[in-house]
């Protein structure tokens, strides 16, 4: 409970570490995770440091290691990321072992995809030709397959004065361009049969699918030939060697076939040894991963160590919570025993006015929730952490709004099932919405439980209510009148007979205004459950308050933030309830004519503009006698709150500077100037200038202001948002 209650207590400690046993000390410090160590290098470059050759030599592996999944990766085999048993950093001594091993993996991997595109590439360039020779027997088909008409060498082909043809393959969404083209540069004086492969190919560089297209042109020309075939280069096409005979091609057909079997066979035993070499790798890939990173991070907090002048001892500050100090010193102890070091190193705790770093210890259970609060902004150091009180007013906050017991039990549900199996579910691969679900486990349990009391309250099971106790309305009309009239009217004073034992009449279910009914119960009970919420809020700053001892402050902010809050809001509430209390069925119903309970929204909106209510006919004007004067003496004072937070601290700051500037001038005593200026709260804000001290306060003011408006406004908004 204390440590949930304020941030825990923390001191500044210096560490004296040999350089033979600084890795093994910091990495002892690390697997505890208690220390925040801080650069005493700012002013040194971050590759001038001392361990950066080192740093260098774990991005290297680091590299090696990313290059290695990738390509597990490509090949579609999945890595286990989360390892069961953490490894501990790797030993310097063995990082050259390490180092080999990625160097051989890394080199025979790339080996083998280099072999891997050159056999692709070789594939698709057949697989390519073997398609081209198989289309043009269709294009030749109708044609004297002969060199009376064609020719198999273009020069003395086109000296005989017979056609020339070019035979090639062309991306499927080039083709249109492609004849387009072809046509404007001849002229109309060439012929382009084409046909769309039907099985698509791999790009041996990308590894994706490609639909080409084979097409033949016929020419006559040596200019045309040459024209044609630089539009082919400009459309990247790939140009194949085709006989013009039948048998030839036939011949050459069954060459390039046996060819693309035995290059199959080659390509799949490649794959297979790439297959064992990543399997073989992929063992000891995380745990690697793993000890890298814990060895690299081991480096980046030596680099903010000092030097010693001998060159014989690190020297390193950092922060470490008071109740950690022992655990610190036996880490300490551990590194120096695990290197044989003869001197042992040793912390000592330093006096600093530095502000120390805020460190609230969670659980499973509260990680939740300090993310949730740290998500608003952190707390300064020692104050009151509100995410001990959020466990449970965030959930029931919720509740109010969402009030429903089936999907209530839904969110229960999902989230049991999450808590029980939280040592499964905690290796499962997921993305970020099913860590952010899974991280807020018990959240969701929580929220769904909140819900599942207020959808009881509410009576309300998926927009259905339930008849536990029955109902304690009683219908005192005749059969008759039951029978023949679509509506009846229920009076309470004589229809009620008893009050429903716990939450709303399952009654309400079946009459007309109850949307009306429900969500003008619901509006209410959120507005006074939310200004209890920002009234709980703003007083737990009156712990911060007197426990840093500036007193001050509750008479500068929170006498003013609590009187705008409450005279205001508060009084709105209280209305409500007194509205509750004075106007019964008995007191309120009168026979043909509608109630004179008013509207305490209008009541509230006349109240901030000055001007009285209408009422209905023989109804009084405001519900107490005192209520016009006392409305108009609650908005002056919250009016004057407003200026109170404005100008307040500044002013204090501003005349508490000066007074003890005119203390050290008259005083000629150092020590009585240090004990007059102890008196007062001189750590308002000390080491701030004015400006920033008027500028922060003026955003304070507007936040403020403007949060408790917008927060009461926002459940009225949210319930008109349901209703619609």
């Amino acid at each position: 409970m204390g440590d949930m209650f304020r941030s825990e207590k923390m001191t500044l400690c210096q560490v004296y570490i040999q350089n033979e046993a600084a890795y093994s000390t910091v990495s002892e410090l690390g697997e505890i995770g208690c220390v925040q160590f801080r650069d005493l290098n700012d002013n040194v470059n971050s590759f001038q440091r001392h361990y950066v050759a080192e740093v260098r030599r774990c991005d290297e592996l680091e590299r090696q290691m990313h290059y290695i999944a990738g390509e597990l990766k490509k090949d579609g085999i999945l890595i286990d990321d989360l390892v069961d048993d953490l490894p501990r950093a790797l030993n310097p001594r063995d990082i050259s072992e390490l180092e080999s091993t990625l160097d051989r993996v890394e080199t025979e991997i790339r080996e083998l995809s280099q072999n891997n595109v050159n056999l692709r590439a070789n594939y698709t360039e057949l697989t390519e030709l073997r398609m081209v020779l198989e289309k043009t027997q269709s294009f030749f088909h109708n044609v004297l397959d002969t060199t009376t008409h064609f020719g198999g060498d273009e020069t003395h082909a086109q000296s005989r004065g017979q056609l020339g043809f070019v035979a090639g393959v062309l991306n499927r969404e080039r083709s249109f361009a492609f004849e387009r083209m072809l046509w404007r540069i001849s002229r109309g004086n060439v012929y382009v049969k084409r046909a769309d492969l039907d099985e698509a190919l791999i790009d041996p560089q990308t590894g994706l699918e490609v639909h080409k297209t084979v097409f033949v042109v016929f020419y006559q020309g040596e200019q045309l030939n040459m024209r044609i075939k630089k539009v082919c280069n400009g459309f990247r096409s790939s140009l194949y060697t085709c006989p013009a005979e039948a048998a030839e091609r036939a011949e050459m057909l069954r060459g390039v076939r046996t060819r693309l079997e035995d290059l199959k066979l080659v390509i799949s035993q490649t794959a297979d040894h790439r297959r064992l070499v990543l399997s073989n790798t992929i063992k000891n890939l995380p745990r690697w991963m793993v000890m890298i990173q814990k060895m690299k991070a081991i480096y980046h907090t030596l680099n903010m160590f000092n030097v010693d002048v001998t060159k014989k001892c690190l020297i390193g500050e950092g922060w470490v919570p008071k109740k950690d100090l022992a655990n610190v010193t036996r880490a300490l102890e551990n590194g120096s025993a695990e290197v044989g070091s003869t001197i042992p190193s040793f912390l000592n705790e330093l006096e600093s006015k530095q502000p120390p770093p805020t460190f609230n210890r969670v659980n499973k259970f509260t990680n939740g929730f300090q993310h949730l609060i740290d998500a608003y902004g952190m707390a300064n150091y020692r104050e009151v952490n509100p995410a001990l009180y959020s466990c449970i007013t965030f959930p029931f906050l919720f509740a109010v709004m969402f009030g429903d017991l089936g999907h209530g039990f839904c969110i229960f549900l999902f989230a049991l099932w999450m808590v029980l199996d939280e040592q499964r579910l905690s290796r499962k691969r997921g993305g970020e919405i099913w860590n952010i679900f899974f991280g807020g486990r018990y959240i969701i349990l929580l929220l769904g439980l909140f819900s599942m009391y207020t959808g009881f309250l509410y009576n309300d099971i998926f927009s259905k209510s339930l008849n536990v106790f029955g109902s304690g309305w009683r219908v005192r009309y005749n059969s008759t009148t039951v029978l023949t009239n679509n509506n009846l009217q229920l009076d309470p004073v004589v229809a009620s007979i008893s009050t429903y034992p716990l939450g709303v009449d399952p009654i309400w279910q079946l009459a007309d205004n109850q949307i009306i009914f429900l969500n003008t119960l619901k509006m209410k009970m959120s507005i006074i459950l939310g200004v209890t919420h920002m009234i709980f809020g703003v007083c737990l700053s009156v712990v911060n308050f007197v426990h840093f001892k500036k007193y001050a402050l509750i008479f500068l902010e929170f006498i003013p933030q609590i009187l705008f809050l409450i005279l205001l809001f508060g009084y709105m509430c209280f209305m409500m309830f007194y509205k509750w209390v004075k106007y019964t069925p008995k007191t309120d119903y009168l026979p043909d004519t509608p109630g004179c309970a008013p509207s305490v929204l209008i009541y509230f909106i006349n109240m901030m503009l000055f001007s009285a209510s209408p009422q209905a006919a023989g109804c009084d004007e405001y519900m107490f006698e005192v209520q016009p004067v006392l409305e108009k003496i609650f908005v002056v004072l919250a009016i004057i709150c407003i200026p109170w937070i404005l100008v307040g601290k500044p002013l204090y700051i501003m005349i508490t500077r000066k007074l003890r500037a005119n203390r050290q001038q008259i005083s000629s005593l150092g020590k009585n100037a240090e004990e007059g200026a102890n008196n007062d709260d001189h750590d308002i804000g000390e080491d701030e200038p004015i400006s920033e001290i008027w500028i922060h306060q003026a955003i304070h003011m507007i936040e403020y202001i403007l949060s408790t408006i917008s927060h009461t406004a926002s459940y009225l908004r949210l319930w008109a948002l349901s209703l619609a």
